[in-house]
């Protein structure tokens, strides 16, 4: 079987070159053509020589996921469906912002963590993405977005391992895909513009800082063992000391002088003043410089849960930031098509269904029309 290019970061792609008797700056020509142009066939890439050119079809190809169905927000919010195969589909999402422009990457399907107020917890583990899989979100993304705001510009400007799944726990495949993405003739995304979210896999936090250390997000949504046991069932094997101590260990590596925290605001679980001063207390007993990002929590039927008020929301993040801890709360965005936090692929074996139906019968799930973000221009490392 021929090899997908898009599993190799430059590293790899340099040694499969090699074996095909080739040199290394035409991993380099190969790597810029996929990455920067999004060329998929070889014989549009004209500074290959012909002989490799004519090659390289019966060795190699580039080969991104099949798009399911696609869907607008009403605020610029766009969410594709990806198919994995054996009925499986992950998402990917995109975020225009006034300064950014961003991408929520999945790296599993389905997950394994099973955080009570995460609705891809309850869909359950299907597998791990490849390398090519993790990447191929981003590549479809980058060029399909430049190809509708027809420009050659770089359009995604920062991308968060945020969306299915947990990173930390498909490391093999996760490492190249990050150095791909920050690597100059990939994407050239700077270290502090990659953001790995992890629910707290402790040991893989710290190869992480060895290998490819970029920004952290750590999914943390309560302040003490007894109520995070219940909410993010990995505390059970990694509790609140190892996690913070992983964190400060890990900043100096970190292009950031800070971990942030996520904390889901459940109302009347996690969401009282008591709850923020025992935050403040956690963060001040292990001494973690850190931004803490208080997210809205996006209701679905089975967790059984209620988002907390606006006022108690504001009120926690008021306690927090008198006593020092910059915080913030998550605009929500994408709710209108299940793209907000904590929403991907909650249903998503059904609309698997429906849009594999819909496929068959040469029809669109959704039409969609890009407006030009503010973001989409070219942002500097």
């Amino acid at each position: 079987m021929t090899a997908n290019l898009l599993d190799f970061d430059l590293e790899g792609l340099a040694a499969f070159c090699e074996r095909l008797g080739q040199q290394r700056f035409r991993a380099v020509q190969l790597f810029r053509w996929i990455h920067q142009r999004g060329v998929a066939c070889f014989e549009e890439m004209t500074d290959l020589a012909r002989d490799l050119r004519e090659r390289l079809p019966s060795v190699a190809r580039v080969q991104g996921l099949p798009v399911l169905a696609e869907q607008a927000s009403a605020d610029g919010t766009i969410k594709w469906l990806f198919d994995v195969g054996d009925g499986n589909a992950v998402e990917a999402v995109y975020i225009p912002e006034d300064d950014r422009a961003t991408l929520c990457v999945s790296s599993q399907a389905g997950c394994a963590v099973g955080c009570r107020f995460c609705s891809t917890g309850h869909q359950g583990f299907s597998r791990n993405l490849t390398t090519g899989e993790i990447l191929a979100q981003l590549w479809h993304a980058e060029h399909e977005l430049r190809r509708r705001l027809q420009t050659r510009e770089r359009v995604i400007s920062n991308v968060v391992m945020m969306g299915m799944g947990e990173p930390l726990q498909n490391y093999a495949a996760l490492i190249p895909a990050l150095r791909v993405m920050l690597d100059d003739h990939g994407y050239g995304l700077s270290r502090r513009r990659v953001t790995v979210s992890t629910s707290g896999v402790v040991p893989m936090m710290e190869r992480l800082a060895q290998d490819c250390p970029v920004a952290l997000a750590v999914s943390l949504h309560a302040p003490d063992d007894a109520l995070r046991d219940r909410l993010v069932p990995l505390n059970r094997k990694y509790p609140l000391h190892e996690l913070m101590q992983a964190c400060r260990r890990y900043l100096p590596a970190a292009p950031r002088d800070f971990v942030t925290f996520e904390y889901c605001m459940l109302d009347g679980i996690n969401d009282t003043l008591t709850h923020a001063d025992a935050l403040v207390a956690l963060v001040r007993e292990h001494g973690v410089p850190c931004k803490i990002n208080l997210i809205p929590f996006n209701p679905f039927p089975a967790s059984g849960l209620r988002r907390s008020p606006r006022l108690a929301v504001k009120a926690f993040a008021d306690r927090l930031n008198a006593a020092g801890i910059v915080t913030t709360i998550r605009k929500t965005r994408g709710d209108d098509i299940d793209a907000a936090c904590g929403q991907l692929a909650g249903d998503v074996q059904d609309r698997t269904r429906v849009a594999q139906r819909l496929a068959r019968r040469g029809e669109d799930l959704a039409v969609v029309r890009v407006q030009r973000p503010q973001g989409a221009r070219e942002v500097a490392p």
